[in-house]
């Protein structure tokens, strides 16, 4: 299976079978958190709930259209990111993730996504990869911002999220401009 060694605390692997209770278990305990901007939080009442994402996410990497990984800090697992598809015609992808209340604002995300970036424009030879972020999720968007995409637009009341419609911030990063500015990075 895919795993990817961030650093000596940090790593990403994908999801298997065996990790639904603990996916459950961080899930059901990130509830509220998670609900805030994402609506499937909802629909995890159980452990087999997990297992159909785990499942449905092993299906996905059979079928060559990207990957769910969990991610693991300190070997205990705190979150999720992954590509949501991938359009091999076009050479695109999306991004998404989640991590645990507790765990936010340490960078994590930003390193796996920044993993996953490296993944898709240096081993897929994707053309570009695009992360969607609620509007008023600050946390999240700041992730993109980081990580030199550009904001791109928003599209007006995208999601039903519980009770109301919410925007979505769209940015993308196409390849040359990742290692552009993972160059500038080194530099300065």
């Amino acid at each position: 299976m895919f795993i990817y060694q961030i650093d000596a605390d940090l790593h990403l692997q994908i999801l298997e079978e065996r990790h639904a209770e603990d996916l459950f278990y961080i899930t059901d305990l990130n509830r509220q958190h998670i609900r805030q901007f994402l609506m499937w939080a909802d629909d995890i009442h159980s452990v087999s709930d997990s297992l159909v994402y785990i499942r449905d996410g092993l299906r996905q990497f059979a079928d060559n259209n990207g990957f769910q990984c969990g991610i693991w800090y300190q070997n205990e697992l705190i979150g999720c990111i992954g590509f949501h598809r991938i359009d091999w015609n076009n050479r695109n992808t999306e991004i998404g993730y989640w991590l645990a209340r507790p765990y936010t604002g340490k960078g994590i995300v930003t390193r796996a996504c920044a993993a996953l970036l490296d993944y898709a424009f240096n081993v897929w030879r994707l053309h570009r990869v695009e992360i969607r972020c609620a509007a008023n999720n600050v946390k999240s968007r700041a992730i993109p911002e980081r990580l030199g995409f550009i904001e791109e637009g928003v599209k007006r009341q995208e999601i039903w999220l519980h009770d109301h419609y919410a925007d979505h911030v769209v940015y993308g990063i196409l390849a040359n401009e990742w290692r552009d500015f993972k160059a500038l990075k080194k530099t300065s």
